[in-house]
């Protein structure tokens, strides 16, 4: 019964991270929001968060697995709280400047090395200043760094969960 339950959490952490990549897509596609550095950055542990979900929906591991793949769900969703804030201290920082121009991804990867690329990802650019959605009077990245605390919420439930039921 434990293991049932345990995959049922898991697939229902994987849906989530699913509506939220839906959201995020649609953000890109429907409405025609370009993603700035640090979204892709956030785009990146939200699949990896997605990703240790459904193996371990699908693997239905027992309990040293469960401490491995909440282990995991828990790491990316801090790691991608923590890029989300980052994003959100730039936009309620003043001392960033906003006009400067920034390439495309696809163009750093093509044109700067690939140490300048990461640091370009993980410090944000200007680009990542720019509010240029709200709902509710709160930014993507707001909204972003609310679905990652949750996310990792849960996760260290679950967690405590196991460890509890270990002892």
């Amino acid at each position: 019964m434990f293991l049932a339950r345990s995959r049922s959490l898991f697939f229902l952490a994987f849906t989530a991270s699913l509506l939220v990549m839906g959201a995020v897509l649609y953000l890109e596609y429907g409405v025609g929001l370009e993603p700035c550095p640090l979204c892709l950055v956030q785009r990146f542990f939200l699949v990896a968060f997605g990703a240790a979900c459904l193996v371990a929906s699908i693997h239905s591991p027992g309990r040293v697995g469960q401490y491995v793949y909440w282990g995991l769900a828990t790491l990316s969703a801090c790691l991608g709280a923590l890029a989300a804030s980052r994003q959100v201290w730039l936009q309620s920082s003043s001392q960033v400047p906003v006009e400067i121009c920034q390439p495309t991804f696809g163009h750093m990867l093509r044109s700067m090395p690939l140490s300048q690329v990461i640091e370009s990802l993980l410090l944000g650019t200007p680009d990542c200043v720019r509010i240029k959605w709200t709902l509710l009077e709160m930014s993507v990245a707001e909204w972003s760094l609310l679905a990652f605390a949750g996310m990792a919420v849960f996760t260290l439930i679950q967690l405590l969960c196991v460890h509890r039921q270990a002892r």
